[in-house]
């Protein structure tokens, strides 16, 4: 009998109380986290280690925002097509449509429900999960 593997997110955020957070929300849903606290190390395990099944990513880091990561993301061909969800502390129109034409795909608001949370996940994983044939 084959062994279903766990989804895998990759959570990227500069503040380590709302990856804890975040973290803790999404093993609840029998899901591996793996975590990063900068674009620069996101990308670096992007590139070397396993594909991720979804992304969520802070906007607003030093250095290297999530457009950045996003958009350097794109560039990583075994990772250009994992859904990409940007989170932020700003209900900001101008932010939400950036990430809308870059082509994330959702935006959401910090800090979020666990139900929310939960519903954002679930849906983009199942959108993007390989179709099965019978």
């Amino acid at each position: 009998m084959k062994k279903i593997e766990k989804k895998t997110i990759l959570l990227i955020d500069d503040e380590p109380t709302w990856l804890k957070t975040m973290q803790s929300i999404l093993q609840e849903m029998q899901l591996k986290i793996v975590t990063a606290e900068t674009g620069e190390e996101a990308l670096a395990q992007l590139s070397k280690k396993r594909k991720p099944d979804l992304i969520l990513c802070d906007v607003r880091m030093p250095i290297m925002n999530g457009y950045d990561v996003f958009l350097k993301a794109k560039e990583i061909p075994k990772v250009n097509r994992v859904p990409f969800v940007f989170m932020s502390n700003f209900d900001d129109f101008d932010a939400r449509n950036v990430a809308k034409r870059l082509g994330a795909d959702d935006y959401v608001t910090k800090p979020m429900s666990i139900d929310e949370v939960h519903s954002v996940v679930d849906e983009l994983l199942v959108r993007f999960s390989p179709k099965r044939v019978r």
